[in-house]
């Protein structure tokens, strides 16, 4: 009760602002529940500050109800499905993860960004925008106001790949396949990929390109497993070199990310489920919650940001954003032209 008592207003504030921002998301998936929930969170912080009765359950919603939502988001994985179409696209998946990473490392230095700033938009742009973002910020152990900035980052270019990239694949004289390959490799997040490859379909009556989009992009997320692992390991290594941390005094649990490997048992569990002949609708609700719990950690986040700071201080990760972004789209065009399928 008394956890409750601690926790539970901010719970409902956090809750009440997901509620709305869930439905607006339904509403224009082009923006997303999630980008709803984080400007909710700011545009309520100026008029309202958080007190201490909220403060709590803000800052558990936006930790562990966040990582709740990553183990979640493992029930929207079918790893036998995603072997079996996914792996065609393997090699320029590969690509461009390593482009964007790259690309962030060397900004990172040229620009003297924040390093958690830098390394959330590298993995936020090569793998699966927000969910990567929610899966790496407890692992680097990143704040309120860095998550908000690199969400706002990725979502800026969502918008601008999913307005432009259909004509310019048109305009590129790429195939169907070539487009599915193109949007679920070089589009940040996995409701843009949605919306760019729908309206291919739309362009392109009978092209059927949303499930290929898709598969290709789920594909992208499973990187999400070995990239914060290394993460976590590095972390754990820089916390015992610290001010001399003696291996007593060190604690694992505490910087790596066990919820991890709750997501990959999530993903394990759902293969062998379909693979027994359940069906896949049966994880849905899974992955709806999943969704919406990434919403509520969002208002909390919001609810934590100086909407003032944001903006002054966003040139330089929308520079490092732009520049991961026309690297990733350059080479998995590029890949694909090498490769034989444009």
């Amino acid at each position: 009760m008394t956890k409750i008592k601690q926790l539970g207003p901010g719970l409902l504030l956090c809750l009440a602002l997901a509620v709305p921002c869930w439905l607006l998301g339904k509403a224009f998936p082009i923006v997303g529940g999630p980008v709803f929930a984080i400007l909710a969170g700011m545009v309520v912080t100026i008029f309202y500050r958080s007190k201490a009765s909220t403060q709590a359950g803000i800052a558990y919603t936006s930790k562990k109800i966040l990582q709740y939502a990553v183990i979640l988001l493992g029930f929207g994985l079918n790893l036998s499905e995603i072997a079996k179409v996914g792996a065609t696209s393997l090699p320029i998946i590969v690509s461009t993860i390593s482009t964007s990473l790259i690309v962030s490392f060397v900004l990172y230095h040229l620009l003297n960004m924040p390093a958690n700033i830098s390394t959330l938009i590298g993995v936020g742009s090569s793998i699966c925008g927000g969910s990567a973002i929610a899966a790496t910020a407890p692992v680097i152990g990143a704040d309120d106001e860095e998550i908000a900035q690199s969400i706002s980052v990725i979502f800026l270019f969502n918008i601008l790949a999913a307005l432009i990239f259909p004509t310019l694949g048109g305009v590129l004289g790429l195939s169907n396949e070539g487009f599915g390959l193109f949007a679920g490799t070089a589009v940040n997040d996995t409701s843009s990929v949605t919306a760019a490859a729908s309206a291919w379909d739309g362009i392109h009556p009978g092209a059927n390109t949303l499930d290929q989009a898709t598969i290709v992009k789920l594909t992208r997320t499973l990187a999400i497993i070995p990239i914060t692992l290394v993460l976590a390991i590095w972390r754990t290594a820089k916390v015992k070199r610290a001010g001399g941390v003696q291996e007593s005094s060190f604690s694992l649990k505490k910087v790596f990310p066990f919820f991890i490997i709750f997501f990959v048992l999530a993903s394990v569990i759902t293969t062998a489920a379909t693979s027994a002949g359940v069906p896949a609708s049966v994880f849905h609700p899974f992955k709806e919650l999943s969704k919406f719990f990434i919403i509520m950690a969002m208002a909390a986040i919001g609810l934590n940001t100086d909407l003032v700071k944001l903006i002054r201080t966003g040139g330089k990760p929308i520079l490092m954003g732009l520049c991961c972004w026309l690297a990733i789209a350059a080479v998995s065009l590029g890949m694909q032209h090498v490769l034989g399928i444009w």
